[in-house]
């Protein structure tokens, strides 16, 4: 089984991430199962980590198109999955109507997993603006009604990335967040940033007290596994009824594809990324 990952940061610039994602794959992923890291174009933006430049709804919206035209590459290059990992699930919708393999979103999956844990989710995350996103989300997937408080951290992405040479600072903030969800009535927590739950995980945080802490990206990497086990030994697929689910008619989305100059991506036929079984792969 073969993996895309999508990551909404360039993660090849910012290796302390890069390797603990390697690290975390290695741990969770099945011996039968390949997962190829794909970061952001390098051009995207201006430093190492997005910031600002997700947190707003245009900007956003901008972004999605890489997610979009990388799930086209990665069906096309004989991917069994893409997984989108990163919370807010940036381009989820639309890449799952273009697509027939699994399109798995970090957040959805984080949430779903939170929801047999424990009845009332909360979020321990360092985006603030990224808040009505997230609600909006959990409502979409029918579990508005389960998430609780949402409560930001006293520290960045720099300082977690500075976390894993030294890590208690960042465990402390955490910890101090999340027990504040907690005293809010949180019965479960979801790291709220890809960069976060990956070096809680490295740490080996997976509870504080009662509350389990949700592995999310393991989550994610296991929802791709448990879907494309599906398609193949059950015929499970996406559904195609309805506004937001129908395929489109390949033709049309060809010709607006070229209209609006991004049917070349699809036919240069991008395959780069980090295999973590094989090394680089350009």
């Amino acid at each position: 089984m073969k993996i895309w990952h999508q990551s909404l940061t360039s993660i090849e610039h910012v290796p302390a991430y890069r390797d603990a994602v390697i690290a975390q794959i290695q741990k969770v992923a099945r011996p039968d199962v390949e997962v190829v890291l794909h970061g952001m174009s390098n051009e995207t933006y201006p430093s190492e980590y997005p910031g600002h430049f997700i947190t707003y709804a245009y900007l956003q919206n901008l972004h999605r198109e890489q997610f979009v035209k990388n799930a086209l590459i990665a069906e096309s290059a004989g991917y069994d999955c893409m997984f989108i990992g990163t919370i807010p699930d940036v381009g989820l919708m639309e890449a799952r109507t273009l697509v027939d393999i699994p399109v798995i979103g970090y957040g959805q999956a984080s949430f779903h997993i939170a929801s047999m844990l424990g009845d009332n989710i909360g979020i321990v995350n360092f985006l603030e603006p990224l808040a009505d996103q997230l609600r909006q989300n959990a409502n979409r997937y029918g579990l508005g009604g389960k998430l609780g408080p949402i409560v930001q951290t006293s520290v960045g992405f720099y300082e977690v990335l500075a976390g894993f040479e030294n890590p208690q600072p960042v465990i402390d903030s955490f910890i101090e967040s999340a027990e504040k969800a907690i005293a809010l009535g949180a019965d479960v927590i979801v790291p709220g940033e890809g960069p976060m739950n990956v070096f809680l995980a490295t740490q080996g945080i997976s509870r504080i007290g009662d509350v389990p802490i949700v592995d999310s990206f393991a989550a994610g990497i296991k929802m791709c596994e448990t879907m494309t086990d599906l398609k193949v030994n059950s015929g499970v697929t996406m559904t195609r009824k309805g506004y937001f689910n129908a395929k489109p008619p390949e033709e049309a989305v060809k010709k607006l594809r070229g209209f609006y100059n991004k049917e070349s991506d699809i036919h240069a036929g991008l395959d780069y990324g980090l295999s973590v079984k094989a090394g680089i792969r350009i």
